[in-house]
């Protein structure tokens, strides 16, 4: 795991300690007389609903972050959390939008009932379920599903709900420049520009939120769009908040608005650079399934795609074809946005048209805590390592656009054994050959194994004959990809990729191992048969 620098472990503490004074009972008194503000939903919802899911919630069954609880008629808001995700889930409210377009009554009402039941369990400050990120998350829901839930609601209802919704932005207010988290920052900042634009009140200065979100979200990116933390997953559920927060910003007709149009315009454009020909962002650094109704959403609101090889945010992109390779330079985040970050270092993943051919074990389950190191390890990635340690420091990465080429250069392991490893990864043929270099580069006498691992995905299973130096991938779409190789032995293993949605695939890993030696090379062709 990633141990912060000392001066940013300080400046947590000092911004927690802060939090702590504003979060103090008397002072919570001043979020709650500021908190009478009436609100009207306004904000667009771009995600799907499925009334499926109504009908499972009403009969007690809830499905939230693939994760399947059944509260056997009791209120979801009272159980142990049991899963970090599903109570995450439960506490944002993004469910919400599945009561959308339901038009039965009961179903409606039923809405409204779990937010009073929330209020009346969470309504005073809890720590935990009033965290800024989830907060933020929690007001934009509100707001986007008001008209729902102040539906044939009693005015004592009403006066609940909107007390508590304005109750909840100023805590925002109040909290997010003390947030450690910067995506909690940036959260509370869309939220508020989302409360801005529904406050019914005349002295809400909209422009003013705009801006501030604008610039908060302009520290937050790299030049190319790609959020610093690096992780597609939350990249994706900070363009999730921002896109529907987009239409409410233009509406103000200001420089502030247009560059926040066009930061928004960028992040859809690295998160499509990241995405594999499977549909799927690759995994890295926190990064594992997501929600593909929700991915799909979410890009049918960006720019059209513009498919290319290109370097972005740490980040080495091939395609040609069908066939798309995404690399990990391992460039490690500014501090502060390095919480999910993982060892993936020269690591790559590769997909032809829908299928995974070479990937990353992905985080670990969030209800698996002492395996989250494991996960992030080297080893859980395709890539090269020496004596199965990480790679540390950044490597380099540079790219051929003409011969759809990459390589990435590590100095990591130079201190202990005195060797650079350079990977080399090239696609041939219109996509339907990848070749690979990893090489040593140093003249030392340094002692050690050199991996290579291929993290297959789910579902292909290897075919080899006895003593021949090529091995078959065959492929769950019946496609048969050559695994051949050159300077190493080879082996396969177990392996498992992680998915939110799905759980444990269990999988195969192509392991290549060499002495470490002065200029030692392992090549290796991945290849179609025709």
């Amino acid at each position: 795991m990633v141990t912060p620098p000392l001066p940013d472990r300080l400046r947590g503490a000092a911004l927690g300690a802060a939090d702590a004074v504003v979060t103090w009972p008397v002072m919570r008194w001043t979020w709650r007389g500021l908190g009478d503000d009436a609100f009207a939903a306004e904000i667009p919802e771009i995600r799907p609903a499925d009334s499926e899911t109504v009908r499972d919630m009403m009969a007690g069954r809830y499905l939230l972050a693939s994760k399947l609880v059944e509260t056997g008629g009791a209120s979801p808001f009272s159980l142990d959390n049991a899963h970090p995700d599903w109570w995450q889930n439960l506490h944002g409210f993004s469910w919400l939008r599945h009561f959308r377009d339901v038009r039965d009554p009961a179903s409606r009402r039923f809405a409204r009932t779990l937010v009073l039941d929330w209020i009346s369990r969470e309504g005073q400050f809890d720590r935990d379920s009033w965290a800024v990120g989830l907060t933020a998350q929690r007001v934009l829901n509100w707001l986007r599903h008001l008209a729902l839930l102040l539906e044939d609601a009693t005015a004592e209802q009403t006066r609940t709900i909107q007390r508590v919704l304005g109750t909840q932005v100023q805590s925002l207010k109040f909290r997010a420049p003390l947030a450690r988290d910067p995506a909690d920052a940036l959260l509370a900042a869309i939220a508020l520009v989302g409360a801005a634009f529904c406050d019914q009140s005349e002295s809400v200065d909209l422009g003013s939120r705009v801006e501030a979100l604008n610039a908060t979200l302009a520290s937050q990116l790299d030049p190319s769009g790609l959020h610093l933390s690096r992780n597609p997953k939350l990249h994706l559920q900070l363009l999730v908040e921002l896109a529907s927060i987009r239409p409410l910003a233009a509406s103000v007709k200001s420089e502030a608005a247009n560059e926040l149009g066009a930061q928004i315009d960028r992040m859809h454009e690295s998160l499509d650079a990241l995405t594999l020909s499977t549909g799927e962002p690759a995994y890295f650094n926190g990064a594992g399934q997501l929600p593909h109704d929700v991915l799909v959403a979410v890009q049918a609101h960006g720019p059209t795609a513009r498919r290319k090889s290109q370097l972005l945010g740490g980040y080495g992109v091939l395609r040609d074809g069908n066939t798309v390779v995404i690399a990990d330079s391992g460039l490690s985040p500014p501090p502060g946005f390095g919480r999910d970050i993982h060892a993936g270092a020269l690591a790559f993943e590769l997909s032809h048209g829908s299928e995974l051919i070479v990937g990353s074990c992905g985080p670990a389950p969030a209800d698996l805590v002492e395996s989250r190191d494991l996960f992030r390890q080297g080893v859980a990635h395709s890539a090269p390592t020496i004596d199965a340690e990480d790679v540390p420091g950044d490597a380099r990465i540079t790219l051929d656009p003409a011969e759809h080429a990459l390589t990435l250069t590590s100095q990591g392991y130079a201190r202990r054994t005195g060797f650079e490893i350079e990977r080399r990864i090239s696609l041939l043929s219109e996509g339907t050959t990848v070749v690979g270099q990893d090489r040593l580069i140093g003249d030392h006498g340094g002692t050690g194994l050199l991996s290579v691992r291929f993290h297959l995905g789910p579902g292909t299973m290897i075919r080899r004959n006895s003593g021949e130096a090529i091995v078959r991938l065959l492929l769950p779409n019946g496609q048969i990809w050559s695994f051949l190789w050159e300077g190493a032995s080879l082996r396969d293993e177990e392996s498992v990729r992680q998915s939110a949605y799905l759980g444990f695939h269990r999988t195969r890993q192509l392991v290549l191992e060499a002495p470490v030696a002065s200029d030692a090379e392992i090549a290796w062709i991945i290849t179609l048969e025709q």
